[in-house]
């Protein structure tokens, strides 16, 4: 018996995985297009960013000279939002460590909750904006590698 249940269930995830579901923090597959979202030109609402570490990768194996590791931390208050900005040249990784948020991404057409415990990709085909639609703060982690140090770090 149990293992006509481990086989049943193997094979309903395996269509379910089939039919292409949205992992958490994704965009859905059929809301996927190019400029399904255009820029804004919302300003920085109610967001801190503070640099908590970094290394200098000119010195490392890498040799990426003008290029910095970081591990930042964004707090995000109710109705905050994060600007547009581009990941051309500054891939990322942002760990939600609490609460909840979207993010208004320029390939998908509907806004992308993601959830404390999620980690959302930022690569050089990201283009977006973040907002805090709660009733709490959004705390993230940003580890990210920075190459402009004009880039407005969002």
């Amino acid at each position: 018996m149990f293992i006509r249940s481990l086989v049943a269930s193997t094979l309903a995830a395996g269509m379910l995985a089939a039919a292409g579901p949205a992992f958490a923090g994704e965009c859905p597959a059929n809301q996927m297009r190019a400029d399904a979202t255009k820029a804004v030109t919302h300003a920085p609402k109610g967001v801190t960013d503070k640099v908590l570490s970094q290394i200098d990768l000119a010195g490392e194996k890498v040799a990426l000279k003008g290029h910095l590791m970081r591990v930042r931390q964004l707090e995000i208050q109710p109705g905050g939002i994060v600007p547009w900005h581009s990941h051309g040249d500054r891939p990322a990784l942002i760990y939600i460590v609490s609460g909840q948020i979207y993010e208004h991404a320029s390939n998908c057409a509907t806004p992308i909750l993601h959830k404390a415990g999620e980690v959302a990709r930022e690569t050089h085909a990201t283009a977006h904006w973040w907002k805090n639609e709660g009733t709490t703060p959004v705390v993230l982690l940003s580890f990210d590698i920075q190459h402009d140090p004009n880039d407005h770090n969002m």
